[in-house]
């Protein structure tokens, strides 16, 4: 993701996008994740609900079928600066190579059709519901976690990743839930 700089010194979704590849919904949902996760980006008023509405234009186009998806220019045109993107990149490399360690190919009957519908429903449920965790905090970044664990179960055919990925949406859910009853 070094080479993805705009000329305004800012990076935009769509620069994430191409340099993700426009037939991977796992990476997509891993960088939403990662975004949402992440303790200096994923704290910005109104990231969590942006990362939920690609979530959301993700997974419908993922239930649909499609070989590959569809952003709108909006969307695609949203950005951020460049130091900010760094700084996020900087505190996830560590884990991310640790992260990279422990996956594999587990539980493959999760990440078949079925389980690659379950993962999307779950994704889908996570982004209608971030948008009022961005009140109670820290949840979003749960979500972001449940999403990054999402996408990287898809893109390693990890289905012990998913299955973490659904403990802790359920987890997120219970305790967003036990905060606004």
């Amino acid at each position: 993701m070094d080479n993805i700089t705009n000329r305004t010194g800012k990076i935009s979704m769509d620069d994430v996008v191409e340099a993700v590849g426009r037939r991977s919904f796992g990476p997509l949902l891993l960088v939403t994740g990662l975004i949402t996760l992440a303790p200096v980006v994923g704290d910005i008023p109104g990231m969590p609900t942006l990362m939920a509405l690609m979530v959301l234009l993700v997974t419908v186009q993922l239930l649909a079928g499609r070989e590959h998806f569809w952003l709108p220019n909006w969307l695609l045109k949203r950005s951020m600066s460049r130091r900010k993107f760094d700084k996020g990149l900087h505190w996830m490399r560590k884990p991310a190579g640790w992260i990279d360690h422990v996956l594999s190919v587990r539980l493959p009957w999760l990440t078949g059709y079925i389980g690659i519908r379950l993962t999307a429903v779950a994704c889908l449920m996570i982004a209608l519901a971030m948008p009022p965790m961005e009140v109670v905090p820290f949840t979003a970044n749960g979500a972001g976690l449940a999403l990054t664990l999402f996408g990287l179960g898809l893109v390693a055919r990890d289905g012990v990743a998913l299955l973490l990925a659904f403990v802790i949406t359920g987890a997120t859910f219970a305790f967003v839930l036990g905060n606004f009853i």
